[in-house]
C-alpha cells in the first residue's frame, strides 16, 4: 500500500492554495496590517530558550519541592512533525526515547528508568485533561495529538502522584496553542516535507469575539516510513471554544481526536539487522487507534485566595490491529497447497472511559504562617471492551473481518473515586514544606468468554484500596540557588495483560498484587553569574511487587507457567542538566548544555522463568535501564537565524530482566547496543509572518535501535531511522 498516491497529492495542493485564500485575500491583507501596527522589530529575532520551571502554585496543582521542566515547543527548531523525542525532549536529563517506527504516530517516553511503552508509566494530559486510555485496564495513551500544535510541555517526575495520580513516572501535561485574543481571526499554516516520503500539514485558527474565544486545528501527515514496506497515515482535529461567564467565571468545552494507520513491517533477528536494518519480515501487518477526547471544565476564581476548578472528560474509540504474529524468524509466506497466506489475528479494543474531577485551592494564614491548601476529588468510570485472537482473512489490507468468534471477549469495568490533598507551608521567607495525601478506593470486575480458559479460573475482580503519603521541601540559598527535595508513594496497578493468561499452558496467580513504591529526589537548582542555568539532582525509585513469569509444576508433574509478584528494584541516579550562554550581544546569542544522567537500575531479589526452570535475579540489571544518557549541544542564534548542533548518547541496556547478553536467533532477548547520533536544525525568520526551519537527523547515518519489545508490536530488533531531512514552511497570519 502507498500512501502517496495521486488523490493524496491533490489534497495537499487543495488544501494549501484553495482553503487558504478562501479566507479571501481582502482579509488576509487587512489581518496583516493589524499585525504590523502591534509588533515591534524585535519579533524578528529567533530567540535560544532554556528550560523552564513551573511556579511554586501552578493554577490549582501545589509544585514546591518537585522536579519539574517546561519545554516550549512552539519555538524549538527540531522535527516536530515527526516528534522526535531526542530533540523535544534534549534538554530533560534521564529521558528514555523507545522508537521504533520513526514515523511521529506516538510519543514512548521514559524517565529514571521506567517502561518507555507509549509513556503508559505517566499520566499523560492535554491541557490538563487526562488522555491515558483505560487508567486501570490499559494505561498507556493511545491519543496523540500533533506536536505542531503544541506551545509548551510540562514533566513533573513522580513525586506528582499524589496529585495527578499514583503513577511511578509522575505526569506530562501537552499544552496546545491558544488563541490569540487580541484578533477576531488568526490562521497559522505548517507544512513539512522530508525523507522517506514525508508530507505534513497543519492548519489551526482561532481568536476572540465578544466573551467567546475559539481556536481549532486540523492536521494530516503521511509516510512511506525508513523501513521497507512500512507507511504511515494520521490525521488529528482539535476544537476549543471558552465563554466567560462572568469575570472570574470561565466555560471551556474542548474536543481532540487523533488517529493513524500504521503498517509495520515486523520484527528482525540481529543477523537480519545488520545485513540490512530497512528490510522488512512483514507486509501485512497494521495498528491502528482512534481516539476522541471530550472535555468541559469549569473555571471559577471566587476571590484572591479561593480557585475552584471542575473538569468532565472522557476517552472514546477503538484500538485496533490485524497482523501475522510470530517471531521474526517466523516467515509470513503463501502456502503452496491453498495458494493463500496465512490467517491473521484481529484485536479490538473499545476504550469507554469517563472521568470527572473538581479542585479546590485555598490560601490562607495560621499562627501568621501563609499557606495554600490544595484538595479534590476524581472519580473514573471505565469499561474497556477487549476482543483478541479473532481469526482474521489472508488478504494483505487493513481488514479487520474475522471468522467466528474472537478467541478473548472480555469486559474490564472499573469503579474509582480518589480523594488528595495537599498543604503547602511558607515556614520562612525562604523555606517552603508541602505535606500531602491521596486515597484510592476503586475496583475492576472482569466478565466475558476466554475459550481456552475455564471460568473458574478466571479472576473476577481486582480491589483499589490503599492511601498514598508524600512530602517535599523548597529552601531558597539566595536569590539565584535553591533546593529541593520530595518523596511520594506510588503505585502500578495490575493490569488485563496482567491479569489474563495467554494460553492453556499459562496461571495467573490469584493474588496477583499492584505494584507498589516510592519515589526520592533531592537537588538543587539555579543560575551562576546570570549565564549558566543548572538543575541537579539525585532520586530514588523502589519498584516492589514487579510482575513475571515462574515454572512451577502441578500435582500431575505437568509443568505450567504461573504469572505472579516476582520480586522487587531498586533504581538511583543523578540528573544533570546544565546551559551556558557563551555570548550574548545585541544581535548574536550563543549558548551550549548538557543533559546527562547516571543510572543504576537492580533487583534487590525475586525470581523468573528461564526455560524450565526459576532463576534468582537478585543484583541482575533491570531491563530497559541504561547506565549512560546524555545529550548535548551548541546552539546559535543571530537576528533571524538559529541553529542547533546535537549530540545524543545511550549506553547499551538488557532487554530482559534475566540480562541475557548473547542475543537469540530469533532476536528476542540480547543486548540493545548503545549509539550515538547527530543532528543538526536551523530556522530562519524570512518575515514576521513566515518562518523556514530545516533539518538533517542522524547525520552520521548509524544503524541502531532503542529497545526489543516483548509485546506489541513483535519481540526482536526494530530498527530506527536512517539519516533523513525535513524542510518546514511557517506561515502565520
Amino acid at each position: 500500500m502507498n500512501y502517496l498516491t495521486r488523490s493524496t497529492i491533490l489534497y495537499f495542493l487543495l488544501f494549501n492554495f484553495l482553503l487558504i485564500p478562501v479566507i479571501s485575500g481582502q482579509e488576509i491583507d487587512t489581518l496583516w496590517q493589524k499585525e504590523i501596527e502591534q509588533v515591534t522589530i524585535l519579533s524578528y529575532k529567533l530567540q535560544i530558550e532554556e528550560v523552564k520551571n513551573l511556579e511554586k502554585v501552578h493554577e490549582t496543582y501545589i509544585i514546591s519541592g518537585k522536579k519539574n521542566e517546561v519545554i516550549s515547543v512552539q519555538n524549538l527548531p527540531s522535527n516536530i512533525a515527526e516528534k522526535t523525542g531526542r530533540q523535544i525532549f534534549a534538554k530533560i536529563p534521564g529521558a528514555f526515547i523507545y522508537d521504533m517506527d520513526g514515523s511521529g504516530n506516538q510519543v514512548n517516553l521514559a524517565t529514571r528508568g521506567l517502561d518507555p511503552h507509549r509513556s503508559w508509566e505517566y499520566n499523560i494530559r492535554q491541557n490538563g485533561i487526562m488522555t491515558n486510555s483505560d487508567i486501570y485496564g490499559y494505561p498507556a495513551s493511545h491519543y496523540s495529538p500533533p506536536m505542531e500544535a503544541i506551545q509548551k510541555i510540562e514533566l513533573i517526575r513522580g513525586s506528582a502522584s499524589l496529585q495527578f495520580g499514583a503513577q511511578f513516572g509522575g505526569m506530562i501535561n501537552y499544552i496546545t496553542k491558544q488563541a490569540d485574543t487580541t484578533k477576531t481571526l488568526s490562521v497559522e499554516n505548517i507544512n513539512t516535507i522530508g525523507s522517506f516520503g514525508l508530507l505534513s500539514n497543519y492548519l489551526s485558527a482561532g481568536g476572540k469575539k465578544g466573551k467567546l474565544t475559539y481556536f481549532g486545528y486540523y492536521q494530516r501527515r503521511i509516510s512511506n516510513g525508513y523501513r521497507d514496506h512500512a507507511s504511515s497515515d494520521s490525521d488529528a482535529q482539535f476544537l476549543s471554544i471558552g465563554y466567560e461567564l462572568s469575570k472570574n467565571l470561565t466555560l471551556k468545552a474542548e474536543l481532540g481526536r487523533s488517529s493513524y494507520l500504521h503498517r509495520n513491517p515486523g520484527p528482525l533477528t540481529d543477523k537480519m539487522f545488520a545485513e540490512n536494518p530497512r528490510q522488512a519480515t512483514r507486509t501485512r501487518n497494521y495498528f491502528s487507534p482512534d481516539i476522541y477526547v471530550p472535555s468541559l471544565s469549569l473555571d471559577w476564581i471566587i476571590n484572591k485566595n479561593t480557585r475552584i476548578q471542575w473538569i468532565t472528560s472522557a476517552v472514546l474509540g477503538t484500538r485496533s490491529s490485524v497482523q501475522f504474529i510470530g517471531f521474526a524468524d517466523a516467515r509470513d509466506t503463501i502456502n503452496l497447497m491453498t495458494g493463500q497466506y496465512r490467517n491473521r489475528q484481529v484485536d479490538i479494543d473499545n476504550f469507554n472511559s469517563y472521568t470527572s474531577e473538581i479542585r479546590w485551592l485555598q490560601q490562607y494564614k495560621l499562627f501568621s504562617l501563609s499557606s495554600t491548601f490544595v484538595s479534590g476529588v476524581r472519580y473514573i468510570n471505565n469499561d474497556l471492551h477487549r476482543r483478541q485472537q479473532g481469526k482474521g482473512t489472508t488478504g494483505t489490507d487493513f481488514d479487520l473481518r474475522v471468522e467466528g468468534n474472537f478467541g478473548r471477549d472480555i469486559h474490564l469495568k472499573t469503579n474509582n473515586i480518589a480523594i488528595f490533598a495537599e498543604n503547602l507551608t511558607r515556614i520562612t521567607s525562604k523555606w517552603d514544606l508541602t505535606l500531602g495525601i491521596r486515597y484510592e478506593n476503586g475496583i475492576s470486575k472482569m466478565s466475558g468468554n476466554i475459550v481456552y480458559l475455564p471460568e473458574e479460573d478466571t479472576r473476577k475482580s481486582i480491589k483499589h484500596q490503599f492511601p498514598l503519603y508524600g512530602a517535599g521541601m523548597t529552601y531558597e540559598l539566595d536569590n539565584n540557588h535553591k533546593m529541593y527535595t520530595s518523596f511520594s508513594q506510588a503505585y502500578r496497578p495490575v493490569i488485563f495483560s496482567d491479569l489474563i493468561p495467554a494460553t492453556v499452558l499459562e496461571k495467573t496467580d490469584p493474588n496477583l498484587q499492584n505494584a507498589l513504591g516510592h519515589n526520592f529526589e533531592i537537588g538543587v537548582k539555579g543560575k551562576l553569574w546570570n549565564r549558566i542555568t543548572y538543575d541537579i539532582n539525585y532520586f530514588q525509585i523502589r519498584y516492589n511487587n514487579r510482575i513475571g513469569n515462574l515454572i512451577l509444576t502441578d500435582d500431575n508433574q505437568q509443568s505450567y507457567i504461573w504469572r505472579t509478584n516476582i520480586g522487587d528494584s531498586n533504581t538511583k541516579g543523578l540528573e544533570c542538566y546544565l546551559e551556558a550562554i557563551l555570548i550574548s550581544n545585541e544581535n548574536m546569542k550563543v549558548s551550549a548544555f548538557t543533559a546527562t544522567s547516571y543510572f543504576e537500575g537492580k533487583y534487590l531479589n525475586g525470581q523468573l522463568r528461564q526455560g524450565s526452570e526459576n532463576v534468582d535475579l537478585t543484583g541482575n540489571v533491570i531491563e530497559t535501564v541504561p547506565e549512560w544518557t546524555s545529550r548535548n549541544g551548541i546552539q546559535l542564534a543571530y537576528k533571524r537565524t538559529s541553529v542547533i548542533i546535537q549530540h545524543s548518547y545511550v549506553s547499551e541496556t538488557f532487554s530482559d530482566a534475566l540480562n541475557t547478553e548473547t542475543p537469540t536467533a530469533n532476536g528476542g532477548v540480547g543486548i540493545v547496543p548503545s549509539y550515538n547520533l547527530w543532528d543538526i536544525n536551523a530556522a530562519f525568520r524570512i518575515h514576521k509572518n513566515i518562518t523556514f526551519r530545516c533539518g538533517v537527523h542522524n547525520l552520521t547515518n548509524q544503524s541502531y535501535f532503542t529497545k526489543r519489545p516483548t509485546v506489541y508490536p513483535g519481540p526482536g530488533v526494530w530498527s530506527s531511522d536512517g539519516i533523513g531531512f525535513t524542510g518546514t514552511v511557517i506561515v502565520q497570519i
